[in-house]
């Protein structure tokens, strides 16, 4: 199954990881210039809040007893030069509870905020978060001073100042909403380096999945033009260098293969003449054969029969090499699909030996010699190697013709079967001297392709092999004669 990450293509998630970093960066640098400045606006104000109360405080002597109502007009009058924001002052004195505002705030004054200002001459301070809400409290003890001794000591009155920072909250919403409405904007301004550099990217990739591509296609002088000197120009210049030593490699193998495919076809072709002149001569020896006596005339059939496996064995070469250097052709004609079949066997004289069911109205686009040459050796195979009835039939599958050769032997050994087409190939090892040059089937195969169609081998469910060729009613695209004029049959049945 495909992965989450070849649904995207290389662009897209170089996009994306672009994309990642500046918005990881963006809200990194959000982040800690929110925080630096949060921090700075709470200190600024905590700081001028602090200084000025503690002068208030400092400032304050309050006169012994307390009087409440005096005490609240105090309140009043501290309250009213609160810096930076006004403050609600609230003072305890013993049992004594006075404040300069109408609403309740001791429930915003802590434990620990009133034991530190209790217990500390330089008093205390606290941010408080109650109901949503943030304020700053700040907890002062009023110091009387003792004329003998010349210190201050405390009064026992502790005032307190709850400075709502609703301003600072509201300069903190303004940081956030800031960095949120720029962080925005600047992605989609890194949008576009981002495109630019996958495109810096891609090109090259681009290039080398041609190249590669061109290279699979045949094309192997194809090369990349190298940019630069990073890894990108780095990969074209391995690339380069890699397809032309796989250039100058197959170059070498199709310069072997030439001469090889040079080789056999011009021996298999001068073998001709002197083999004709043998097999001429095999033959008045045979006819004499009965007159010799029976060491020399062993001798003279062991030599006719040779001399006819070499024929055979040059002409299937000949049509190999011919396939090999694309120099066959066919030679295609409307026939009689039964009528063709009938035709092969009776050359050979084997309509007595093998049965046939031929439908007849099969009429099919094809070269009669090659044609030939495929029955003939289908069949001229399975009387050899298989076991007699041999049985040759025709149907019709489709827009193909089906031509079924089967024999009634043991079949074809199964690890023999995938190789059962390859040239010189022998199932059996004792029948390395039959009478087969071991190119029938391949030969067979080569006509098969040439047509369009395929072959199969396989054993069949009641025993014996069954060879089946499939071949296009309409056949292939004409092709002309072969340049060199020699078109073989190589039918070796």
């Amino acid at each position: 199954m495909p992965t989450a990450a070849s649904a995207f293509g290389l662009r897209t998630r170089l996009v994306l990881a672009f994309l990642l970093v500046a918005a990881v960066s963006a809200v990194t640098t959000a982040a800690l210039t929110y925080r630096e400045a949060r921090s700075a606006v709470l200190v600024r104000a905590q700081d001028t809040a602090v200084v000025s109360f503690r002068e208030e405080a400092e400032r304050f002597v309050p006169s012994l007893p307390l009087d409440p109502e005096s005490l609240r007009w105090n309140l009043y009058d501290i309250a009213a030069r609160a810096k930076p924001h006004p403050w609600i002052v609230f003072a305890e004195y013993g049992s004594l509870r006075a404040s300069s505002g109408d609403r309740p705030v001791s429930g915003v004054l802590t434990a620990e905020l009133r034991r530190t200002a209790h217990a500390s001459p330089h008093g205390s301070f606290e941010r408080v978060v109650k109901d949503g809400k943030a304020y700053l409290t700040i907890g002062m003890p009023v110091m009387t001073r003792v004329v003998a001794g010349g210190r201050a000591v405390p009064s026992g009155l502790v005032l307190f100042a709850v400075m709502p920072m609703t301003n600072e909250e509201v300069d903190i919403d303004a940081l956030v909403t800031a960095a949120r409405d720029g962080a925005l904007p600047g992605l989609a301004v890194a949008l576009v380096p981002a495109l630019l550099a996958a495109r810096s990217v891609l090109r090259p990739v681009r290039e080398l999945r041609r190249a590669a591509h061109s290279m699979g296609g045949g094309q192997l002088d194809t090369r990349i033009a190298v940019r630069g000197r990073d890894e990108m120009a780095a990969l074209a210049s391995t690339f380069n260098e890699s397809a032309a030593r796989l250039e100058h490699s197959v170059q070498e193998l199709r310069d072997a293969g030439t001469r090889a495919r040079r080789f056999a076809s011009d021996v298999s072709h001068e073998l001709r003449t002197p083999l004709a002149g043998m097999l001429a001569v095999t033959d008045v020896l045979d006819e004499d054969a009965g007159t010799l006596d029976p060491d020399t005339a062993r001798a003279v059939r062991l030599i006719s029969a040779e001399t006819g496996k070499l024929a055979v064995l040059v002409e299937d070469l000949m049509e190999i090499s011919r396939f090999d250097a694309r120099v066959v052709a066919l030679v295609a004609d409307e026939v009689d699909a039964a009528e063709a079949v009938r035709s092969t066997l009776s050359v050979r004289q084997w309509l007595g030996r093998v049965r046939t069911e031929l439908p007849e109205g099969f009429r099919i686009r094809l070269d009669p010699r090659r044609f030939d040459v495929i029955v003939a050796n289908l069949v001229g195979n399975a009387l050899r190697h298989g076991a007699e009835p041999v049985t040759v039939r025709l149907s019709k599958r489709g827009d193909a013709l089906i031509i079924e050769v089967r024999d009634s032997g043991p079949g074809i050994a199964p690890d023999a079967l995938p190789h059962i087409f390859d040239r010189f190939y022998k199932a059996d090892a004792a029948r390395s001297r039959s009478s087969g040059s071991g190119l029938g089937l391949a030969i067979t195969e080569e006509n098969v392709r040439l047509h369009g169609g395929m072959i199969h081998a396989r054993n069949a469910p009641g025993g014996g092999a069954q060879f089946t060729v499939e071949l296009p009613f309409e056949g292939p695209a004409q092709a002309a004669a072969p340049p060199d004029g020699r078109d073989g049959t190589g039918a070796t049945a």
